[in-house]
């Protein structure tokens, strides 16, 4: 009885001591130990990929850990976001994705994660403006003409976008709906083949980003009627927006979020946040990104609860206008 009393008393001791080396491993070795994972939805190349690659090295800098860019491609960001959705809650698949996590909802009659209730929040990221364009030769020459012309003929202009889903789509049916018209959309896949048709002349008008279209407004190849941003671009300076020309509260920015899955430990999430203002505040990353015309998010956006409040209005924004367009997805 006495050997049998001493064994199970050295077997705790060594369970207790196995368990309390355990939690002292855990507390020497917090988030990250190990590399991380930044999900883009898009394929590399495209504008969001190339944030997420220029922000990636700063924040693996603060983290301590290399930030992994790993391209999720397919259904429109959908296939990347319900990946990170039903990842491990543990910091190390993190999500970068535009204003497409709001008008999913909307364009996808059956959607596997809800953006509301199946991610932690990390904080804004950038906005991206944009322009509404005229092929060089399309008869009106600014935004009072335009409303004037489509309202005569409307069923002969043409509408180009990037596909189901795009930005430019969006833009598009939010400009037709305010307007009271409906224009003959023409998708492509992508906004460098619906630019190059504009600027061949074979579609009229493309709601696009600026990133890629400023050379050619500089360079008078296409016809410029508004930017979609309450205020003018220190870009263009002499484009007016179209909220000044009379669709007041017109507002399209390719704005990005940054994700987690829901569950994350709060201490992990002020760390991911932490690196990513410490990367949009690196003076390299801010140059770049002027150079492409993208605005780094106000700091009061860049904060978990910052996010969660504009997603939700853009979701209660683009909604109805999806819903009335009947513009689905799938």
């Amino acid at each position: 009885m006495k050997f049998r009393k001493s064994l199970l008393t050295g077997l705790c001791l060594i369970a207790a001591t196995t368990l309390l080396g355990n939690k002292s491993a855990m507390a020497a070795d917090p988030y990250p130990n190990k590399p991380v994972t930044l999900v883009v939805p898009f394929s590399a190349g495209g504008p969001t990929d190339a944030v997420a690659r220029l922000i990636a090295i700063p924040m693996g800098k603060e983290l301590g850990q290399t930030v992994i860019v790993e391209n999720t491609v397919g259904a429109g960001g959908t296939i990347a976001a319900t990946r990170v959705a039903r990842s491990n809650p543990d910091g190390y698949m993190i999500f970068i994705h535009h204003m497409g996590m709001a008008t999913a909802p909307a364009l996808y009659k059956k959607l596997p994660f809800d953006p509301m209730k199946d991610f932690e929040y990390i904080g804004q990221v950038v906005d991206v403006p944009m322009v509404l364009l005229g092929r060089k030769n399309f008869p009106p020459n600014n935004f009072k003409e335009l409303e004037a012309y489509i309202k005569v003929n409307k069923e002969k202009v043409t509408l180009a976008n990037a596909g189901p889903g795009a930005v430019s789509q969006l833009c598009g049916l939010l400009f037709m709906s305010r307007e009271g018209v409906e224009l003959t959309t023409v998708p492509y896949k992508g906004t460098g083949p619906a630019l190059t048709d504009l600027l061949g002349g074979q579609v009229d008008l493309l709601c696009d980003q600026t990133t890629q279209t400023i050379p050619y407004i500089k360079d008078g190849l296409v016809k410029t009627y508004g930017v979609t941003t309450p205020k003018r671009l220190p870009a263009l300076p002499n484009v007016p927006t179209l909220d000044e020309q009379g669709l007041k509260g017109f507002e399209v920015r390719v704005w990005h979020g940054m994700y987690v899955s829901k569950g994350t430990p709060p201490a992990v999430l002020a760390k991911i946040n932490k690196a990513l203002n410490v990367a949009l505040n690196d003076p390299e990353v801010k140059a770049r990104l002027a150079e492409s015309n993208i605005e780094i998010a106000p700091p009061a956006k860049r904060t978990p609860s910052g996010l969660k409040d504009h997603l939700e209005a853009e979701i209660n924004k683009w909604g109805p206008v999806i819903r009335k367009a009947g513009a689905y997805a799938d």
